[in-house]
């Protein structure tokens, strides 16, 4: 973990920015623009500099928190909060702008759908091109457990993906990536740059400090997990001050910068692998191998073992051993229905011969091997 504090962003074209709860509603009494400036301004700095600009803009359920009992925990109460605060927000970003913004509102539903997901990328590419900025937030109103990314870090990283984003910034109330939490260590150690996200770097990321956001470094973490993948450069950068979009601009780091892949995923796959939830899994025998699978281009209801799950035809499907490893994403060729009954009828021998030539259960172009 070199501390280089130089940035290249002179060939930035497209760049995400991600503020959170905190500078949306500090003080948990509707919106404030006075951390929202500084970010306003970089914002129009970039578009001058013909960057175009993705705002993923957390806040609703904030910002509408002074208008209801912010003490209940009732769920209706939180999706009304976020209904009444999501048009504060929106009028409190559209008064800091001269052009023009969009509202897009979405659920994990809309990203792990290929369909809807190919329409909000068209989307985001043609108000860029109209010259209208974005600006992103999970549907707080309508979505559910089952639905919800749960936090905004990961869906900056999901929309940076989509939107083909050169350059991913995450606001946080600190100034990145320390060695240990600098709010218990006066010796704590900002990390510059990182170059590979592990597991030693996980376990530097704790809760969240804010008791107005969700997110903690954990999840900023996982965001940039999902970015640099796509080899997208993502930054964990203090957003209360307006020195760190001062230093960005002059191409300086002013937090924590993650390296991006020197070899992508390709978009398909990164979509796979990071943003579609599996509907379903196949169990395979605990000795096979899914990397050489993928490079003969075979998984035959041979070798299943089970079938969980309901899902058709071009899911994403996890396979996984019997002992529960995960091998691989991707797919499929078949429903749970009839691969149910292949898998069983392969078990018997008379049937075998009649299903020597079962076509691939998963689509070769879209396997995501996982680590074991």
């Amino acid at each position: 973990m070199n501390q280089n504090k130089t940035v290249d962003t002179h060939n930035w074209k497209r760049i995400v920015i991600k503020v959170g709860s905190a500078l949306i509603a500090p003080n948990k009494n509707g919106c404030s623009s006075h951390y929202l400036l500084g970010i306003a301004q970089f914002i129009v700095r970039c578009r001058s500099k013909g960057v175009e600009v993705v705002l993923v803009s957390s806040g609703s359920v904030a910002a509408g928190a002074h208008l209801f009992d912010s003490s209940s925990d009732n769920i209706a109460v939180k999706k009304a909060m976020a209904a009444a605060g999501q048009t504060e927000m929106m009028a409190t970003w559209d008064r800091l702008f001269d052009f023009p913004s969009a509202q897009i509102l979405l659920t994990h539903a809309d990203l792990r759908n290929r369909d809807r997901y190919i329409s909000i990328r068209n989307t985001i590419f043609e108000l860029l091109k109209c010259g209208v900025l974005p600006i992103v937030n999970e549907n707080d109103t309508v979505t559910t457990d089952k639905l919800k990314v749960g936090d905004n870090d990961n869906l900056s990283a999901m929309v940076a993906a989509a939107a083909n984003a050169d350059a991913l910034i995450i606001c946080s109330d600190i100034d990145g990536l320390y060695d240990k939490n600098p709010h218990e260590h006066d010796d704590a150690r900002l990390l510059s740059w990182v170059s590979h996200i592990d597991d030693e770097i996980y376990a530097m990321a704790g809760g969240t400090n804010s008791d107005v956001g969700t997110g903690g470094m954990k999840t900023k973490i996982q965001a940039a997990e999902k970015a640099v993948s796509h080899g997208i450069n993502t930054f964990i950068v203090n957003g209360f001050t307006e020195l760190t979009f001062n230093m960005l601009l002059d191409g300086k780091n002013p937090g924590t910068h993650f390296q991006p892949y020197a070899q992508p995923l390709g978009e398909e796959l990164h979509w796979i692998t990071h943003t579609s939830n599996a509907q379903g899994e196949v169990v395979v025998e605990d000795d096979f191998d899914a990397a050489l699978q993928h490079e003969s281009g075979q998984l035959t209801s041979r070798e299943v073992v089970a079938v969980e799950g309901d899902f058709s035809i071009g899911d994403t499907i996890l396979v996984r051993k019997k002992d529960g490893t995960p091998l691989a994403k991707a797919q499929t060729n078949y429903g749970s229905c009839l691969l149910n009954y292949l898998a069983d009828q392969d078990k018997s021998a008379p049937a075998q011969a009649n299903l020597q030539n079962t076509g691939a259960i998963i689509s070769e172009k879209t396997i995501a091997i996982l680590e074991e």
